[in-house]
């Protein structure tokens, strides 16, 4: 059995087996390069497939396929979440890529040149660490909601699953972004619903009549993939204002959530009578309050110097200048609006993994994953038959 002083040595340590991190370990396995992938989650699609019941991509399934393997649906239709966990496990499967479930990094850090990762009793050292993950991860609830009455059922969208999980009464949703919104909707069917906060812009048109999913679609993905990019003087204007600011309501319109009753309230700002309280001074005697507040920003684990003063990795295109070895991916506007989605994140993981090839490697791992000529060979066949996503 190992101790906790016990480390295995490994050229490359990929964090997160989510999206990023599967397009990452493609593109490393595709180079012969050894590596392992780290994933909290117990199972690969976790992720996306612990998320509410009736989530659906806003993305048609032509532009949901990861590079080198298509999406397995017809190509403007939205695939549900579980419909793409079953996916990533397939490609993961595919690609025969190395991935370890159940491994929560708790630190990670350098000494001597070399990364060090702790994650429970285990420890990795590598020449390379790759964070693929978005630094949104965990789940930002107001302090004052302890003071709610102990009656009221209180969910974060992390844990929404489903109007089941509801007591009788009204349901306050708190946050008008997608999430919110999309909540909303489904809970307003079987409960009265109020959504407190303000929207944050809307996509004009809906995205599933036909010309929104064969041609709109192309536009926008064009706009975000190529000119909303680090690379022009727009995209390089518009980052830092875009980093921090919620994404316009895509799905569901404002109109929508009026359409099936649901009434939208000032913001909640703290509890009177154990009950929300709004800006405007009512307060909102609801039975169940569903928080749709998103994610605290940052990655608390990692015990290097390479931050901003807002608390953001510093880093050029995904790369961390500062610390040799050390990449993202998966980021938010890492390298455009499309880099945190599943039609970006391909280019920013092979343009990170190039630059990680580039670099010297003093040692050899003692348990990683380098291609067999089998399984590049599949990997090379998969690759000339299908599309790219990028």
């Amino acid at each position: 059995m190992k101790t906790r002083h016990d480390s295995t040595k490994i050229q490359t340590i990929v964090i997160g087996g989510g999206q990023a991190g599967l397009t990452t370990g493609y593109f490393l396995a595709k180079r012969g390069l050894p590596f392992l992938i780290l994933d909290a989650n117990q199972h690969v699609g976790d992720a996306w497939r612990q998320r509410w019941d009736s989530l659906r991509l806003f993305t048609p399934a032509r532009y949901a396929g990861l590079p080198g393997m298509r999406f397995p649906a017809r190509g403007d239709s939205f695939p549900t979440k579980n419909h793409l966990a079953d996916y990533l496990v397939e490609y993961a499967r595919h690609f025969h890529l190395p991935i370890r479930n159940g491994v929560r990094v708790e630190r990670l850090w350098r000494e001597n040149g070399r990364f060090l990762i702790s994650a429970g009793r285990e420890r990795f050292e590598a020449e390379n660490v790759i964070v693929a993950m978005a630094n949104y991860q965990v789940p930002r609830i107001p302090e004052f909601t302890r003071e709610l009455r102990p009656d009221i059922v209180q969910l974060h969208s992390q844990d929404y699953r489903n109007p089941s999980q509801l007591q009788e009464g009204g349901v306050l949703v708190v946050g008008v972004g997608n999430s919110g919104a999309d909540i909303a909707i489904e809970v307003a069917q079987s409960h009265p619903t109020w959504i407190s906060g303000k929207e944050s812009g809307h996509i004009p048109w809906a995205i599933e009549t036909f010309i929104a999913r064969n041609f709109l679609i192309r536009l926008v993905r064009f706009v975000g993939h190529h000119i909303l990019a680090v690379k022009t003087p727009i995209g390089r204007k518009l980052r830092p204002k875009m980093l921090h600011r919620p994404a316009p309501l895509i799905r569901v319109k404002p109109k929508d959530l009026i359409k099936v009753g649901i009434e939208n309230v000032v913001r909640v700002i703290g509890v009177k009578d154990g009950f929300p309280l709004l800006a405007d001074g009512r307060v909102s005697e609801v039975q169940n309050v569903i928080w749709c507040t998103g994610f605290e920003r940052g990655f608390p684990w990692i015990d290097l110097p390479i931050w901003d003063s807002q608390g953001d990795p510093i880093h050029e295109n995904g790369i961390v200048t500062a610390v040799p070895g050390m990449y993202f991916v998966g980021l938010h506007f890492l390298y455009s609006m499309t880099s945190a989605t599943l039609t970006g994140v391909g280019r920013d993981a092979e343009r990170v993994v190039k630059a990680l090839a580039s670099r010297r490697q003093p040692f050899a791992s003692t348990s990683a994953h380098r291609m067999h000529p089998m399984e590049m060979q599949s990997l090379e066949g998969a690759v000339a038959e299908t599309t790219d996503a990028r």
